[in-house]
């Protein structure tokens, strides 16, 4: 049977940084910040889109689309960074 290899049978293979404790805050805080603006700027974009008919040509479609992406993406993975950023490590498994 095949042996599973893990990260610790390579030396290097992942190299760490000692980073201060306020670098993971700010990088923390502002990775919060760009996440509450990003979800609330394509919301808004989107809520005019929707409330506007001039807004609904086939044109602004494209903007909608990125808008959507850009909010889902602001949603799921700005809350992920903020927590890792403030316990300072990946806090969700090695699965995770």
């Amino acid at each position: 049977a095949p042996q599973k290899m893990t990260v610790q049978d390579v030396p290097r293979a992942f190299p760490t940084v000692d980073v201060p404790d306020h670098a993971h805050y700010t990088i923390g805080v502002v990775i919060l910040i760009v996440g509450i603006t990003g979800t609330l700027g394509n919301f808004l974009v989107f809520y005019a889109f929707c409330r506007s008919r001039s807004l609904q040509t086939p044109a602004n479609i494209l903007i909608i689309n990125l808008a959507i992406s850009d909010f889902l993406m602001s949603i799921t993975q700005s809350p992920v960074f903020f927590t890792s950023s403030l316990y300072k490590h990946w806090i969700f498994g090695e699965k995770g």
